[in-house]
This record gives structure tokens, C-alpha cells and sequence, in this order.
């Protein structure tokens, strides 16, 4: 088995193949700041058209290529799509760490199918009940990671309890936080406030060997109140989309507005900020939980988020990430 390929579905994305080839590329390039061996990555997709658009872009720098005849588009239904598509490149990467050819996948595809192929073809780590998407942003200059951002919208309270250990093994082990703090994302401080799922979870949390914080509100996360902030996906994923929308919005409002006022510096200086909230400094969300690493990368992701989310594979696996998370739960089950 191969304990550090990473399977790169480079049909899946806006923009793709191109722009899954570049990013590769990107990734590989010694010159740059990631400097993955070639050999790490194995490309999931139709193998004429991969084969051609490297050779445009400079030629096959040592790239492995698994042909897959299908592809899931971004709109479609993903047990559907599926079902109707064995042979798609998400089903390909997925199966190419079922049978050990590669241990991680990158896909800035359908979302949804992605989350769907992985949990059913891989199973979940040794523990775990429910996989739940993990983001990492940095709003405050200490990176801040949100689980679950949609693999799960109707959580139990144990499910969420599971992802706070471990979007604390990644904050650990990843992203190098030495003892990062949880919040639960709720309405209000006090421990009676939210639903009952959320007074259930804030009791569990409460009485784990965890640094839990309590609950935080929505503008806790813009003051670096903890390192870890717990929700169900369907609030997640809302938040990230407002985050992500708001962000852009307010960005081109206040460079708009600078430049009309002969403030040339305000596009660089904005544009160094818009940096830190930028989906593609960090390059994808990592599905924690199954039992492989999957990273999840956004449809609109340009070449440097896609190399970054090959950079995220990479440390997973040489972090050891799920091993940790195994143990982690063993010891406190």
C-alpha cells in the first residue's frame, strides 16, 4: 500500500481538468513553497484528456494516471449520480483507497457525493458514528476550525461531542495548536440556552477531558474565543456561505470605495486582508472521521487552492491525523 499517495479527482470542480492539472503542478513545483514529489499523486480522471493537458502545460513530470470513463457533475443528484456512474472519477479516487493504492483523496467536486461515496466506500474510523467536514480559517491570526460544515444536519449529541475531538486532534496535530479550546456554537452563553440538542451536547462536553469554553455566539468567532467551534452541518454550512459571501461583499465595497477616492494602496491592502479568510490559503476542508483522509475543496477553487488541498492531504497523512483520533476516543471512551 501506498501510505502517502494522495488520489486527485481531476474532473471535479468548476474549472476542471485544467485547473486540477495546474494545481498539481503547482504542488509539485521544487521552486514553491509545497514541493510534493510527483509520485505522491496519483490523477483520477479520463486519461486521454489528462494526458493531453499536461503535455500543454510542459509534459507528465512523474504523475501516476488511474482512467476513469464518468464524471459527476456539480449539480446533480449525489446518490443518483452514483448509483448511475460506477465508474466516475469520485467513485475511482474513492476505490483507490479502498484497495490501498493511494490512503487520500482531493476533490474540489460534488460535495455531496464526495461525503456520500467516502462514507459508504470507506466506512468510518474505529469509534466514530458520524464523519463531519472540518474547515480551518483564520480571522484573528489563530486559525479557528468549524466541524461540521454539511456532511450532517441532523447530529445527535454524541456526534457532535465526537467532532470536537477531532477538530481537536486536527488543530493539534495539523495546524499546530497546542491545546486548542471548544465553544459551542449556540444563541446565547448560558448553559439552558438552544434546543435540546444543544443543552444535551453542552452537558456531554462539559464532563469530557476536553478545554471546553461553553457556548459562543456568532460574533465569538471573529474574537478568537477558542480554537475549536462545534455545530450541526446545517448551520455550519450556513455560516460558511455568509462568511464567505459577506467577506467578498464587504471586500469590494471598501476597495470600490478607496479607489474612488484616489486611494490607490486600498486594492494591495485589501487584498492582503481578503488573504485571511480566503478559502484558498488553506485550500479544503478535510472529512474527518472516515476511515481514509478525504479532503473536500470548493467548486470555484483556482490553481492554488487546488495545490493547497493537496498540502492538507499531505500533512494529514504525515500527522497521522485518524490514528490519533482513534486513540483519542479509545482513551476517554
Amino acid at each position: 500500500m501506498s501510505q502517502t499517495r494522495i488520489a486527485l479527482d481531476v474532473m471535479g470542480g468548476d474549472d476542471a481538468p485544467a485547473i486540477n492539472l495546474k494545481g498539481a503542478l503547482r504542488a509539485c513545483d521544487p521552486n514553491g513553497g509545497i514541493g510534493l514529489d510527483p509520485a505522491r499523486i496519483l490523477m483520477v480522471g479520463d486519461g486521454p484528456t489528462l494526458e493531453r493537458g499536461l503535455a500543454e502545460l510542459g509534459g507528465n513530470p512523474g504523475f501516476e494516471i488511474l482512467h476513469a470513463t464518468q464524471t459527476i457533475g456539480m449539480g446533480e443528484s449525489p446518490a443518483t449520480a452514483l448509483r448511475a456512474k460506477p465508474d466516475s472519477s469520485i467513485s475511482r479516487c474513492v476505490g483507490a483507497v479502498k484497495t490501498q493504492a493511494a490512503s487520500a483523496v482531493v476533490s474540489m467536486g460534488n460535495t455531496g457525493a464526495v461525503v456520500a461515496a467516502a462514507h459508504l466506500g470507506l466506512g468510518t474510523l474505529e469509534g466514530i458514528k458520524r464523519p463531519g467536514i472540518a474547515v480551518t480559517i483564520d480571522l484573528t491570526g489563530n486559525p479557528l476550525t468549524l466541524i461540521d460544515m454539511g456532511a450532517n444536519i441532523a447530529p445527535k449529541p454524541e456526534h457532535l461531542v465526537q467532532y470536537a475531538w477531532m477538530g481537536s486532534v486536527w488543530a493539534r496535530t495539523v495546524v499546530g495548536q497546542k491545546d486548542p479550546r471548544v465553544g459551542l456554537l449556540n444563541i446565547g452563553e448560558e448553559p439552558s440556552k438552544g434546543t435540546d440538542l444543544l443543552k444535551a451536547t453542552h452537558q456531554l462536553l462539559s464532563s469530557c477531558p476536553l478545554p471546553f469554553v461553553g457556548n459562543v455566539e456568532g460574533g465569538d468567532l471573529f474574537r478568537g474565543a477558542c480554537e475549536v467551534v462545534v455545530c450541526d452541518g446545517f448551520t455550519g454550512n450556513v455560516v460558511l456561505k455568509l462568511m464567505e459571501g459577506m467577506a467578498a461583499f464587504l471586500f469590494g465595497l471598501f476597495t470600490a470605495e478607496l479607489r474612488q477616492n484616489k486611494a490607490e494602496w486600498g486594492a494591495a491592502a485589501m487584498g492582503k486582508l481578503k488573504k485571511k479568510i480566503d478559502y484558498a490559503e488553506y485550500g479544503g476542508a478535510l472529512l474527518l472521521g472516515v476511515d481514509g483522509v478525504v479532503v473536500i475543496g470548493h467548486g470555484r477553487s483556482d490553481a492554488a487552492a487546488v495545490a493547497n488541498a493537496l498540502a492538507v492531504a499531505a500533512r494529514s497523512l504525515d500527522a497521522n491525523v485518524n490514528r490519533h483520533i482513534v486513540s483519542g476516543l479509545a482513551a476517554v471512551s
